[in-house]
């Protein structure tokens, strides 16, 4: 008899003990693979909000713009430099941009913000912030024609709670009657009162975008003006009156807060920088560390001109690394926990299994067995178990980290003001399957071998005699 059909036969003659061992074994597979989807999910949320719809991966700078991002740090924008960039094989979009402070002010309200100068073309390939353009406003005027429509009056108690409220789609508004579904004709009625006009910046443009949270500080709507004060290119003052042609909705809470997009050259008139950029932002479409380390050699290739540095994301943010790097330390600090749990409730159903057969044992080794070739059997049992384990963790967790890896979360209620004031889009978003749902498997297999040292010990002392006795 082969020693797999041994181990096979032993899986089933205690059912119970086999169907609690697969059991912690499942378990903790499938916790450890959705956890840690969950996590590098989270990470993928922060750096898309924050490196690749903003930062870039990559940025091209003056060298002194990063410690001291002035107007003096400009540098001339080169487009034969873009192209050459632009045709590396692995940058997905590159966008010229020039940033400056300023005060935006409206009445007598008045705010600091980031005045982000942007080409409109290339800045749709690279971040396309149209797609956030605000298309619905549920304002107290359009509450109130709710209340008074028989047909939606049930619908005011959920609206009311959402007044003020911005959505870039019809589809992000359906999603605050997600416990109360709604009708087609109803929702169709919402998005006709709800509707606002506005609309994406042209290269040509005289007007500017604001920031959703930034428009409503300065109690703002399309069709005003916001009024620019600032300072300028070597001390020339920056100040203008600029209409409001649309108002956008960033997930980056902290930039929502505080952007307003100008067209590239009105930007470099408003600053008198003519033809000046504060750097180059790069997105790629591999952006693993070894990919961009490889991008950015390559870039710095092309980059001839002593003054102008090559800049990575891990570089230039380095707070959101180490935010990053502390979360990433945190989850495995409990993932080791998860697994030390687990380990021991595996332990103990060896142990448990051992000292049933001791009797058994001792049979097959006073009848001629080797001791190495129970071992064997013993131990292929134990991998099996393992594997039955592992695999049925994989087939419930798999469905589940790419379905959610599609469709995350959308959090509400305090829990999702909560993480919008810390600065989070209030999302649970999981990471597609890749090498970390394998990686969790091999780490439940090593477990069960560090496992079946005991049994191996065990028979190894195993006394015939007493055995036979027990």
């Amino acid at each position: 008899m082969s020693y797999l059909k041994m181990a096979q036969r032993n899986l089933w003659r205690n059912k119970r003990r086999t169907v609690i061992t697969v059991s912690s074994i499942f378990f903790a597979t499938l916790f450890a693979v959705v956890m840690r989807s969950f996590q590098l999910g989270s990470y993928s949320l922060m750096i898309r909000n924050s490196i690749e719809q903003y930062y870039g991966f990559i940025r091209i700078q003056h060298s002194g713009y990063t410690q001291d991002p002035v107007l003096e740090n400009t540098f001339e924008s080169n487009r034969e430099l873009l192209d050459k960039i632009q045709n590396i094989s692995n940058v997905k979009a590159v966008t010229p941009r020039l940033e400056t402070f300023s005060l935006a002010s409206s009445g007598n309200i008045s705010k600091g913000v980031l005045v982000l100068g942007i080409d409109p073309e290339t800045e749709t390939r690279f971040s396309n912030p149209e797609n956030f353009l605000i298309r619905f406003k549920l304002t107290p005027k359009v509450i109130e024609s709710l209340s008074r429509d028989s047909f939606l009056y049930p619908l005011l108690e959920v609206i009311s709670k959402h007044r003020d409220a911005v959505f870039a789609d019809k589809f992000e508004l359906r999603e605050i009657f997600a416990d109360d579904p709604i009708s087609h004709s109803k929702l169709r009625k919402i998005l006709e009162l709800s509707e606002v006009e506005g609309r994406f910046l042209s290269s040509n443009d005289r007007g500017v975008v604001l920031s959703s949270r930034l428009a409503r500080f300065l109690k703002l709507e399309v069709g005003d003006s916001v009024i620019l004060m600032g300072q300028g290119y070597q001390g020339a003052s920056a100040v203008g009156v600029y209409p409001i042609v649309g108002i956008v909705k960033i997930p980056n809470p902290e930039l929502d807060n505080r952007v307003v997009y100008m067209p590239l050259n009105l930007a470099q008139e408003f600053t008198n920088v003519l033809n000046r950029i504060s750097y180059f932002a790069i997105n790629l479409n591999n952006t693993s560390d070894n990919q961009l380390r490889i991008t950015a050699d390559s870039i710095k290739a092309i980059v001839t001109e002593s003054y102008l540095d090559v800049k990575t994301w891990q570089e230039l943010n380095r707070v959101l690394v180490q935010q990053i790097e502390s979360d990433n330390q945190s989850g495995n600090a409990f993932l080791f926990l998860l697994y030390l749990v687990v380990f021991f409730g595996i332990l103990g159903t060896v142990i448990m299994m051992v000292h049933e057969r001791i009797h058994e044992f001792g049979v097959l080794i006073s009848l001629g067995m080797q001791k190495h070739k129970l071992i064997f059997s013993l131990f292929l049992e134990l991998v099996l178990m393992a594997l039955m384990g592992i695999g049925f963790g994989f087939l419930v967790g798999i469905p589940i980290i790419q379905y959610y890896s599609f469709y995350p979360i959308r959090l509400s209620g305090d829990l999702a003001n909560m993480m919008t004031e810390m600065g989070f889009e209030p999302l649970l978003p999981m990471a597609p399957v890749s090498g970390f749902v394998w990686g969790q498997g091999i780490v439940t297999l090593i477990m069960v071998m560090i496992a079946s040292l005991y049994p191996i010990r065990k028979i190894i002392k195993l006394q015939v005699v007493s055995a036979l006795k027990r």
